[in-house]
């Protein structure tokens, strides 16, 4: 009897454990369906925002169109009052109206007659005619690169189809290299090529240079082979008067002079160019140093249009008819589902479609997009082109780096070999600082030999947060990034990560859509797929990486668990700009995740290597 009393009162005691278990993770559920409805919300709301923040810009661009308008039509009508007022004067003092004035007034007096005539018989100066002002706009002159280098064209036709485009917004800076300065010749591929290099003078002619470039003298003067504008006769066969004037100019004044030839027969070039101190050529058969084509990341990224894509591929010539200057280009290339370039399709064009993120080919592909993207980058970014030509003319190529130290915390032991591993396939790392077993610094070490390591021993009186805020302060390159040691992290993460900087205004990058897996049931997940390449209220602590300086002025809360919530909710107070990049690259590994299960879609049962490591 006692024995099944006490049978009865285990399984009583079990009962009420499985139902307090229960009644947590019901609370758990609660409060991370929760937190999903608040993200949702602050997405909709920051969606919202974006939305109202275009609608207000382009409201304000055609206010100003008509500002603009009106005070062109005021202007015309103040030119032609003059003009009927120069008119009237004009008749005035013509002879035959002097005249007929001298009859009228002298046709009863002989003597005044023959006075009036006299006097209307010598030649009077006439009014000058006036002329057309230019109308100056309302508004400062901005310098800023790309300030006065936006798309224009907002609608494109397919097939006797209208589509109406909200356009790619060209960005307005900032400069890779404010230090130095270049007078530029160029048409406007190359143009806004370079603008972000370096502070740009463009627009000068050969009859104004002398005028414009003092304003700010140059340390460098690059002249591309164009076709068009004032330059071109200049350049081909016999040198014009101008170029060798501006050359001479820069000669006295120690500038350097570069000459890029970049199309057209360099034959025609080659007079003119043997004026300058330095030649370079993007033509393979053509003797000089190279200087080709890059990918400019300002320019040239996946970020997408407000109103995203059409679910159509496009021919090239379909994507860019005839008619469109480059900023709309640059909407172009934003706007297919993908794009089919025929065989002989320049590498340079490729190269900046793919890094738009478009698919290129009849069939698209969002994975094989990313490797093109990747692969475009990889294949040489203009500030990298840039680099090499400052070196060889001599001028410092200075500018700031991308060089990451990793914040690696790990609690557990036996998760100290992964959790290096993880790390040492990355590139670009130059430090490590690493808080974990004693081990773990002879190890970081082997693996990583080129890494400066610092190792610090855990210490239970501490949380992860508290010990990720003093790994902080030994962190010594621009970009910080937090790896967790449970996760697993592919040898392009960082890399494709670090490549958000160079095209975003965000402090802190990392994954909101990204794919998880779950040891239990074996389920690979794909959370929050939208969350691609925007700027979001929060993303995952495990894919953080922060610019250093903002990252310290923000800290770590001191705890375990949702110290990244708390970063993030910190963000949204202080109004640092937080970026959600691609969501390939990371996994996210648990036994289980409740959470996980109500916010993520199910991909397949199975390991999720496959679909993020590419």
């Amino acid at each position: 009897m006692s024995t099944e009393l006490e049978s009865t009162r285990k399984a009583l005691r079990e009962a009420v454990a499985q139902a307090e278990h229960a009644a947590e993770l019901a609370r758990l559920l609660d409060a991370a369906q929760s937190r999903l409805a608040e993200a949702e919300r602050h997405a909709d709301e920051a969606k919202a925002l974006a939305e109202r923040l275009a609608a207000a810009e382009e409201a304000l661009e055609g206010e100003r169109a008509a500002a603009d308008k009106l005070r062109k039509e005021l202007a015309e009508q103040r030119y032609q009052a003059e003009v009927a007022n120069w008119k009237l004067k004009s008749i005035k003092v013509a002879r035959w109206s002097r005249l007929g004035d001298a009859i009228k007034t002298g046709k009863s007096n002989p003597v005044r007659l023959a006075k009036e005539l006299k006097g209307a018989t010598k030649p009077v100066k006439r009014p000058i005619a006036p002329k057309r002002k230019p109308v100056a706009a309302d508004r400062q002159k901005d310098d800023r690169p790309g300030a006065a280098f936006q798309a224009t064209a907002s609608t494109r036709t397919l097939a006797g189809e209208s589509f109406k485009l909200k356009p790619f917004r060209v960005p307005t800076g900032p400069n890779t290299r404010p230090h130095i300065t270049a007078a530029v010749i160029a048409e406007p591929h190359a143009e806004a090529l370079l603008r972000y290099e370096w502070r740009q003078t463009t627009g000068f002619t050969p009859r104004d240079f002398a005028r414009v470039l003092p304003l700010e003298v140059p340390h460098l003067l690059v002249v591309e082979s164009v076709a068009t504008g004032p330059w071109a006769e200049e350049l081909r066969g016999e040198p014009g008067d101008g170029l060798k004037a501006l050359l001479a100019w820069c000669a006295e004044r120690g500038i350097r002079t570069v000459f890029w030839h970049t199309r057209g027969d360099v034959s025609a070039y080659a007079a003119a160019a043997e004026l300058f101190e330095h030649r370079f050529t993007t033509d393979l058969t053509v003797g000089w140093p190279r200087l080709q084509f890059g990918v400019q990341p300002r320019v040239h990224n996946p970020l997408p249009l407000t109103g995203g894509r059409i679910d159509r591929v496009l021919t090239l010539d379909q994507l860019l008819p005839g008619h469109l200057a480059y900023p709309d280009v640059l909407t172009s290339y934003r706007w297919p589902a993908g794009v089919d370039c025929p065989p002989g399709t320049p590498m340079w064009r490729l190269a900046e479609i793919a890094a738009c993120g478009t698919p290129i080919g009849q069939d698209p592909d969002t994975r094989r997009a990313h490797v093109a993207l990747r692969r475009a980058y990889d294949s040489g970014t203009m500030s990298e082109r840039i680099d090499e030509l400052l070196d060889k003319v001599g001028l410092p190529s200075a500018r700031a780096t991308l060089d990451t130290s990793v914040l690696l915390v790990i609690p557990e032991p036996q998760r100290m070999e992964h959790a290096l591993a993880q790390v040492g396939r990355q590139n670009g790392v130059s430090q490590l600082v690493v808080v974990g077993p004693l081990e773990a610094e002879r190890r970081a070490r082997e693996i990583m030999p080129d890494v400066d390591v610092i190792h610090r021993p855990l210490r239970s009186d501490l949380t992860v947060g508290a010990m990720l805020g003093r790994g902080l302060d030994l962190c010594e390159a621009d970009l910080v990034a937090v790896m967790d040691p449970r996760d697993v992290y592919g040898s392009h993460y960082l890399s494709d990560l670090r490549r958000a900087f160079l095209f975003t205004t965000a402090d802190i990058v990392g994954k909101s859509a990204f794919y998880a897996h779950l040891r239990k049931p074996q389920a690979t997940l794909l959370k929050q797929p939208d969350a691609e390449y925007s700027y979001l209220p929060e993303i995952a602590g495990a894919t953080l990486l922060a610019r250093r300086n903002p990252l310290r002025e923000l800290g770590f809360a001191d705890l375990t668990e949702g110290w990244d919530e708390v970063l993030m909710r910190q963000c949204r107070q202080d109004g640092v700009k937080v970026f959600s990049a691609d969501r390939f690259g990371y996994v996210r590994v648990r036994d289980e995740d409740r959470w996980l299960l109500g916010a993520a879609h199910l991909v397949e049962y199975g390991s999720a290597e496959p679909h993020a490591l590419i």
